[in-house]
């Protein structure tokens, strides 16, 4: 119980109220409220090393780049996700989310996603017992402009109820919107007609989140997503696919314990004049916009340190008749942005109404805490539904 609670304080105040730096690590990772926003929710692109800004498109496609839901073949389609959390320490923390689509005509498509993080049961005092947990919710239109390049809009409310009222913690409610770009081609290489595409997603553009009634304010994940992806056909059945994701979260950087006590000449365990220092610097008073722009430019080591808060991810997936997938992948972080470098294995089975999908995460540091865990996806194509109920009348 002790470990929950631990947990549930790390993962609140690390990115809210946690002003010690590891100078000597140089370990300065981007703070911001709503971690849950940044966990992906499925388990194809979790198998692929959390890559999906460019991949072909599919009903999960929401969190990714809603873009490129013009490009779905089937008219509509929903899955159900989930992912556990923790399950080293506790068996009741975990992400479940909820995605659908339907296509308007052969142009237009709408879609929308639900996901609830659960921290579970947490045992506070002797008096108190508290559920916190994240909600959010979307709904999003994307267009396609012409054969071969798609656009997106979409709006999202967010949620965040950490469930410490009597100690001044009140719930947190934000509002976000994304803007995504896919393009969709083709290339010869030889007698093989290759396709082609590349996509962009700038996601959670929106308002700061409080929990103290607005006295102060946390940055949300806005975050930048361009991917590439390229997939090559061997033969009528078996096709490869390589994709690659870089991240850039537009999220300022706190200035360091180091700068504050250069600046000021103050002992450096002097935390509450450090949180004084970055009120009266700017830190907390940066407007949501204003940082997604300050975000490129004030990294503490300059154009260097801005280079390691780009995030990598490169996945393969291997394809037989479109209905038998095995998926690799790889996801790179910096050592000092958090140090989140693992491997993900997958696999998924898809037939004409169904498709089940597996990922599991092989972490080689122990900073991720999804490490040597398997989630799930379960997805439905309508438009199988409907011709397998056609057919049974």
């Amino acid at each position: 119980m002790k470990l929950r609670i631990i947990y549930l304080l790390l993962f609140v105040f690390s990115f809210a109220n946690t002003f010690a730096q590891d100078v000597k690590n140089q370990l300065n990772p981007v703070y911001y409220g709503v971690t849950s926003l940044a966990i992906a929710p499925d388990a194809r692109a979790g198998g692929l090393g959390d890559v999906g800004a460019a991949t072909d498109p599919d009903v999960n496609s929401q969190f990714w780049n809603p873009a490129k839901y013009p490009f779905c073949i089937s008219r509509a389609g929903i899955s159900l996700n989930y992912t556990p959390w923790l399950r080293k320490l506790v068996n009741d923390i975990d992400l479940a989310n909820i995605t659908g689509y339907f296509r308007l005509g052969e142009y237009n498509a709408l879609s929308a996603s639900l996901r609830y993080f659960s921290l579970g049961e947490v045992i506070a005092t002797e008096d108190l017992t508290i559920k916190p947990y994240e909600l959010a919710v979307d709904v999003a239109y994307s267009r396609m402009l012409s054969e071969t390049f798609s656009a997106a809009v979409a709006l999202r409310y967010i949620r965040s109820d950490l469930g410490w009222n009597d100690n001044g913690t009140t719930p947190g409610n934000a509002f976000a919107a994304d803007i995504a770009m896919y393009h969709n081609g083709y290339l010869n290489l030889g007698r093989r007609e290759c396709q082609m595409g590349w996509g962009i997603n700038i996601s959670n553009i929106g308002s700061k989140i409080s929990y103290d009634s607005g006295n102060t304010s946390e940055f949300i994940p806005t975050n930048l997503r361009v991917g590439l992806s390229f997939m090559v056909p061997f033969d009528d059945y078996n096709t490869l696919t390589l994709a690659a994701d870089a991240n850039k979260l537009l999220v300022p950087t706190r200035p360091t314990m180091e700068q504050y006590i250069k600046a000021t000449g103050a002992d450096k365990e002097d935390y509450a004049g450090y949180r004084a220092w970055l009120e009266g610097e700017g830190y907390y008073n940066v407007g949501s916009i204003s940082g997604i722009f300050k975000s490129f430019s004030d990294a503490p080591g300059g154009f260097k340190e801005e280079l390691q808060e780009i995030q990598w991810s490169v996945g393969a997936e291997y394809s037989y008749n479109n209905q038998f997938f095995v998926r690799a992948g790889y996801h790179y972080e910096h050592p000092n942005k958090g140090n989140r470098k693992y491997f993900t294995v997958g696999a998924g089975f898809k037939m004409s109404v169904f498709a089940i999908d597996a990922g599991y995460v092989i972490s080689t540091a122990q900073s991720n805490p999804l490490d040597q865990t398997l989630r799930l996806s379960l997805s439905f194509d309508m438009d199988g539904i409907r011709d397998l109920l056609g057919k049974r009348r």
